[in-house]
């Protein structure tokens, strides 16, 4: 995989209260890291990793360049600002987050390129893109030089097409709301599923993101679940399994903010 397949998500928490959930996910045995410039939540996080005493190359971490900074005179210095705040020299990964409106693909690609050169961060690539910005991108930079594109994906939405396009081209698949806010814990298949195996839906739901090659990055402020969705990781489901958690798709999209988001492929 180009990144890491098992990570901790941040997103909607802030102050004390990603700091703590952090700080748990370390601690019980986490190593990669999700955030991003809007989440206002950097520099909690960089606490949490300095008190943990963890050696920085142990960690993966990921932060998204937000629209304001995707031009060549902002991405830069807008990074720079954010190593600060993760109290650190480099990021491994830098995604810009959604494609807005900007369509000078090739100035904000090649300004990640240049990050990349000058250590700022170790892996560049996307987030929300679809199949036509993917190629706009592949063209600027070159499919080489993008190691993932971070899309929703749940059982409700599987983004068959893009994810097919991605496959095909050798970009890694990231899931973000891999759980659907959670509603995907209360479908039955997905129940029975887990009876089976003695495991939780929420295990059952990162096992079948797994099983296809995805990366996941679910977040939880609670210890007990940070601690249990690793366990997803030794979780073998069959092919029955993955066709029945593959039949819950309803293009369950939740996340697409207008000005930010791209015209989807499904």
């Amino acid at each position: 995989m180009k990144v890491p397949s098992f990570g901790v998500g941040t997103f909607r928490l802030e102050g004390e209260v990603v700091k703590n959930s952090v700080s748990n996910a370390l601690e019980v045995g986490y190593r990669v890291i999700d955030t991003a410039q809007i989440y206002g939540n950097e520099a909690s996080i960089g606490e949490a990793i300095v008190e943990s005493g963890i050696p920085r190359e142990e960690l993966y971490i990921t932060t998204k360049i937000w629209v304001d900074n995707m031009s060549k005179a902002e991405l830069i210095p807008s990074l720079k600002e954010s190593l600060e705040k993760l109290k650190t020299d480099y990021v491994d990964l830098t995604l810009i987050h959604w494609p807005g409106e900007n369509e000078n693909i090739e100035e904000y690609m090649q300004a990640l390129v240049e990050a990349k050169s000058l250590g700022l961060t170790k892996q560049i690539g996307v987030s929300n893109f679809n199949i036509e910005l993917l190629h706009k991108a592949f063209g600027a930079v070159g499919k080489e030089n993008i190691a993932t594109n971070q899309i929703e994906l749940s059982p409700y939405l599987q983004n068959s097409k893009l994810v097919s396009y991605m496959q095909e081209n050798g970009i890694q698949v990231t899931s973000y709301m891999t759980l659907a806010y959670g509603a995907v814990l209360k479908e039955p298949v997905i129940i029975d599923i887990a009876s089976k195996y003695k495991a939780t839906p929420a295990q059952v739901v990162l096992a079948w993101a797994l099983a296809k090659g995805f990366a996941v990055i679910p977040s939880s402020t609670k210890r007990e679940n940070l601690i249990s969705n690793l366990k997803a990781q030794q979780l073998r489901l069959t092919i029955e399994d993955i066709d029945l958690i593959d039949s819950l798709e309803r293009n369950g999209r939740q996340v697409s903010p207008d000005g930010l988001a791209p015209k989807w492929d499904d």
